[in-house]
């Protein structure tokens, strides 16, 4: 039985989701999902970040929900122990526009080159288990913080960069990206409490 393999970079990761839905209008999640894999963690993080993150579909209301739901579902399995992620179908059923799609691929392309070139294998402390474990832990905050989000501007992105770096560090066991997530978080959860607060 072939090993099911997981991106290893975040530019194999973009060029395995372009192939999502390749003859349809409208792609789902599921067909991005397949591509990349369901028994790793990390392009969970990398694509609910990414897409919170991105221009045209991260500012769509409803999607930084949606990807929260993706990661607190997918968070939880891991904390389990569970090696295969499942996703119920009315997720997995949700749509997006091929054309809003590429587009926003195109606009990840460029940052994604260099961003592969300052990834690398330090203070892996911070990614090898059981640090993975409060990784998830700290994800998982951050989804359950997510919908709100929507109604404070600038914070979902936050999220999202948040979830994408901490996707980044697992994919490649880079601790100082781990750090540079739990920084994000603490910063992204301290504006949102002092917004809900005033």
């Amino acid at each position: 039985m072939a090993v099911e393999r997981g991106p290893a970079s975040l530019s194999d990761l973009l060029e395995r989701v372009r192939k999502a839905g390749q003859h349809e209008d409208t792609i789902s999640l599921g067909a991005i999902l397949e591509t990349i894999g369901q028994r790793s963690f990390a392009p969970f993080l990398l694509l609910a970040g990414l897409i919170t993150l991105a221009p045209l579909v991260g500012d769509i209301p409803g999607v930084p929900t949606l990807m929260a739901s993706l990661v607190v579902l997918a968070g939880i399995q891991l904390l389990l122990g569970r090696r295969r992620i499942w996703l119920p179908n009315w997720l997995l059923e949700r749509r997006v526009s091929r054309e809003r799609f590429q587009r926003v691929l195109g606009w990840l392309e460029r940052p994604a080159g260099w961003t592969d070139r300052l990834l690398r294998q330090r203070l892996t402390v911070l990614t090898r288990p059981p640090a993975h474990l409060a990784v998830a832990l700290t994800c998982l905050v951050i989804a359950l913080a997510m919908p709100p989000m929507e109604f404070i501007p600038f914070s979902a992105n936050g999220a999202g960069l948040a979830l994408t770096l901490f996707g980044l560090a697992l994919l490649a066991d880079d601790g100082l990206f781990a750090l540079a997530g739990y920084l994000f978080t603490g910063g992204t959860l301290a504006v949102v409490a002092l917004s809900i607060m005033t």
